[in-house]
This record gives C-alpha cells, sequence and structure tokens, in this order.
C-alpha cells in the first residue's frame, strides 16, 4: 500500500520559513517524480514544485520562484520543501505527489497558515 505523509506544516509570520516533508512508503521512490503542490482557500488546486526522478531537474510556479526549494533525499524516500520569505498568498493545504508513468499518488495534505 502506498502511503505519502506530509508534515511540518504550521502557522508562520509573512516573511518566514517552513520546511515540509513528505515522506513516501509502498513504491520504489526513485522512479518517480516527486512534486508540491496546493489548494488555498476557495481556490483550485494549483503547482508548487517538482523534482523529475530521471535527471534530478527541477520545477517551480513563477510565483515561489527565488523563494522555494524543492529537494529529494532517496535514502529517506523523503521530498521536502524549504519555504522562505513567505507571504499571505502562499497560505493553502500543501500536498505532495508522486507520479510516473503507470502511477499517481496524493498526500493527504499539510496546512500552512501565514499571518500577515
Amino acid at each position: 500500500q502506498v502511503q505519502l505523509v506530509e508534515s511540518g506544516g504550521g502557522l508562520v509570520q509573512t516573511g518566514g520559513s517552513l520546511r515540509l516533508s513528505c515522506t513516501a512508503s509502498g513504491l520504489t521512490f526513485n522512479q518517480y517524480t516527486m512534486a508540491w503542490f496546493r489548494q488555498p482557500p476557495g481556490k483550485d488546486r494549483e503547482f508548487v514544485a517538482s523534482h523529475i526522478h530521471k535527471d534530478g531537474s527541477t520545477y517551480y510556479a513563477d510565483s515561489v520562484k527565488g523563494r522555494f526549494t524543492i529537494s529529494r533525499d532517496i535514502a529517506k524516500n523523503t521530498v521536502y520543501l524549504q519555504m522562505n520569505k513567505l507571504k499571505p498568498e502562499d497560505a493553502a493545504v500543501y500536498y505532495c505527489n508522486a507520479i510516473n508513468t503507470y502511477d499517481h499518488y496524493w498526500g493527504q495534505g499539510t496546512q500552512v497558515t501565514v499571518s500577515s
């Protein structure tokens, strides 16, 4: 059974930092592209960042470029999202995503709240 478990969300002030973690089990971690998405209140889920398993390349939404960093620790089956200089518009439920040609999995989400 595949599980993606996110952690690290919470309440932070504008300009602060948080690091989200997503630990995967039940899958071969280095065969999946890992990504983060978020869903702000009342809005659709949107792409935040991804880490491509084949070559290690990373991609970011324009809104987070230069502030967020995605990274992967294969030994720990964990993907991270370091979020710096947080803004109120970054507040959302953040979801971890694992995808390859054959499968697609989501975590349960972790709440990030940014106070102004």
